[in-house]
């Protein structure tokens, strides 16, 4: 569920990023309206992808954080939980089996 949830809301963010080609024409329109210089349109662009680099992990560390507070809330038992639990009921059930 966690998984779906994550990719679904990092897919969307995705689709709003802006593309090389994008950024590119942006780029091209800055100098020309604002007559900034190649390195000052490359220095706001790189700013601008950091930025939303920054936003992207941090909308994903609350949809992290969101999704085990719903987890918590419903009852659900992290796999690793499982896994360990289930460890130790063959644990049980070989030593019954052995006495």
């Amino acid at each position: 569920m966690f998984d779906v949830l994550e990719k679904v809301l990092l897919a969307g963010l995705g689709a709003v990023s802006l593309s090389r080609k994008k950024t590119d024409e942006f780029l091209a329109e800055m100098k020309e309206k604002y007559q900034m210089s190649e390195e000052e349109g490359k220095a706001f662009i790189e700013k601008a992808e950091n930025m939303a680099r920054e936003g992207k992990e941090k909308v994903a560390e609350m949809v992290d954080a969101e999704v085990k507070k719903v987890i918590d809330r419903v009852g659900l038992v992290p796999r690793e939980e499982f896994d360990r639990l289930l460890k130790r009921i063959e644990e049980l059930e070989e030593r019954l089996g052995k006495s």
